[in-house]
């Protein structure tokens, strides 16, 4: 799978950075899916410091996300963003490939 299969918002961007910035340390936003929530798969976030031999890397302006191999698949041709409103400021992925989800749009099903 290529970086263009999965990109990296500016706004996702800009937040990664702010965040490593804060924390004085080099840190990357890890993507991952699991299985459960109330659609069926839902999406983790995590801030981590290494990459694991199996993760993609999606660059954008110094900002690093990365995505393990088991939830490429289920993420292809996403954008991971990061939104700021009223409701809350959280991390978000735009997947063309979910056919559903939740209201709160952590859970999904294909």
């Amino acid at each position: 799978m290529t970086q263009t299969d999965l990109t990296l918002s500016e706004n996702a961007a800009r937040r990664i950075k702010a965040i490593a910035s804060s924390e004085g340390r080099p840190l990357m936003l890890r993507v991952a899916v699991d299985g459960g929530g109330c659609s069926g798969f839902q999406y983790r976030f995590d801030l981590v410091d290494t990459v694991e031999d199996d993760d993609l890397k999606v660059e954008r302006d110094d900002a690093v996300a990365l995505v393990d191999v088991v939830s490429l698949a289920l993420l292809k041709g996403s954008e991971i963003d990061f939104v700021d409103e009223l409701a809350g400021a959280e991390f978000r992925v735009r997947n063309p490939n979910a056919k559903s989800s939740c209201g709160c749009g952590v859970s999904f099903s294909i």
